[in-house]
């Protein structure tokens, strides 16, 4: 007689961290205050910073995170520097 097919256990879920909603301002360089916010509504993505009032708005999507915005913001930050050390 043969032995029994055990079964075994489904590994359990990893765990994902949470991304961070709040960031530097590239600005004025103040930790922790710009804010991220997605309008779904709208599909508008909006960082604003609390200390010296800067703000960005893009369009968002429904996989579009707060740290996608905030890239994009310092990217097209970048983008404009380089216009204007070329010019």
């Amino acid at each position: 007689m043969g032995k029994r097919k055990s079964r075994t256990k489904p590994a359990p879920n990893k765990r994902m961290d949470k991304l961070d909603a709040v960031f530097c301002c590239p600005f004025c360089n103040h930790g922790s205050s710009v804010e991220c916010r997605i309008d779904m509504k709208n599909l508008i993505g909006e960082a604003s910073c609390r200390i010296c009032l800067e703000s960005f708005s893009t369009t968002a999507t429904a996989l579009t995170e707060p740290i996608d915005i905030y890239s994009e913001w310092i990217d097209e930050c970048e983008r404009v520097n380089l216009e204007d050390d070329g010019a």
